[in-house]
């Protein structure tokens, strides 16, 4: 079945000259047309493609100016797209994924179970121990901030840059409003949500070498911080407000007013018994923490809700009637 389907796959290219070509070498025959992005890359890796790898399904792709992992692989959809791909597969040069794993990538696309696939290496608990200590945190980390800000709460493993996407969802998503650079695997998810695209985790090994991250965590962590409360905002905006309300609606705002109402109350009442030397009244004590508790069970309960609500239709399937019945 995956042979009745045009699969591309876009590689990002920026330092990865003495990898590329093994890259290059371990896709396989199911793959039909191959998009190697030099992102202005000072190695010239797209230039030592053309020369030194004679695969007819390599099309190579110079960015004048350096735009980041994001603005590579955007420039890789976009081609991809225009030449009628159906799915396209983002593979990094850096030899940590696996070309082996690409029909496994593809697989829930294929079976019209989802519209957007992406890599997970905290599957295998065995194969997770080769993973640097740093990584495992700043990984999980991520995740949960993900899981907020996107709306993805049966994902993890945000920043694995083995993707694939339906070009039904792909031709949906606005390019020039992605993050460019580091926080594009993240924001893409919140876009996706945005157009109710199903995501599906994939169980993949990462493979750990003498390569060296740019990913430094204490460098993003406080723009990643910044971009995922953004990304929520308007989530939250868009889904519950703007295109549809419900009782969650309400349960968000209601707990977070209580909820502020009765840190903030009872935070100055116990100041003052503190500095007066006065025990606070029973009622003084329920005034604080009858909101306080109230206001944690509506935020609970729209966390609820808002997981309930993760997109369950495959996006593609309806894509793929429309252009049937053109």
């Amino acid at each position: 079945m995956i042979s009745s389907l045009q699969i591309a796959v876009v590689i990002p290219c920026y330092r990865v000259k003495d990898k590329i070509l093994s890259v290059l070498t371990r896709i396989g025959q199911e793959v039909d047309r191959i998009y190697v992005v030099d992102d202005c890359c000072p190695e010239h890796s797209g230039h030592y493609v053309e020369h030194n790898h004679p695969d007819k399904r390599v099309r190579v792709i110079v960015n004048k100016h350096n735009m980041g992992v994001g603005g590579a692989v955007i420039e890789g959809y976009k081609q991809a797209l225009s030449d009628g791909m159906d799915i396209i597969v983002k593979l990094d040069g850096d030899g940590q994924m696996d070309p082996a794993k690409i029909p496994l990538l593809v697989s829930p696309i294929v079976a019209g179970q989802a519209d957007y696939t992406k890599g997970n290496r905290f599957y295998n608990l065995e194969k997770l121990s080769a993973m640097p200590r740093a990584r495992k945190f700043g990984n999980a980390a991520l995740s949960f901030m993900t899981k907020i800000s996107s709306g993805y709460w049966n994902i993890f493993d945000p920043t694995n840059g083995f993707t694939a996407v339906h070009r039904g969802a792909a031709v949906l998503i606005p390019f020039d409003k992605l993050s460019l650079r580091y926080f594009f695997e993240t924001d893409i998810l919140f876009r996706l949500n945005i157009i109710k695209a199903v995501v599906v985790d994939v169980p993949m090994d990462a493979f750990y070498g003498d390569e060296k991250s740019n990913l430094k965590i204490s460098k993003i962590l406080f723009e990643f911080l910044y971009k995922h409360a953004v990304n929520f905002s308007k989530r939250i905006f868009y889904n519950y407000y703007l295109r549809d309300m419900s009782l969650a609606s309400l349960e968000l705002p209601c707990g977070v007013i209580l909820l502020t109402f009765g840190v903030l109350f009872g935070s100055s009442q116990w100041y003052h018994s503190v500095k007066t030397g006065n025990v606070a009244s029973s009622g003084t004590v329920m005034l604080s923490a009858l909101p306080l508790i109230v206001g944690i069970q509506f935020i609970l309960a729209f966390i609820g809700y808002d997981i309930s609500t993760v997109p369950s239709r495959p996006l593609h399937i309806i894509y793929a009637e429309r252009e049937r019945l053109k």
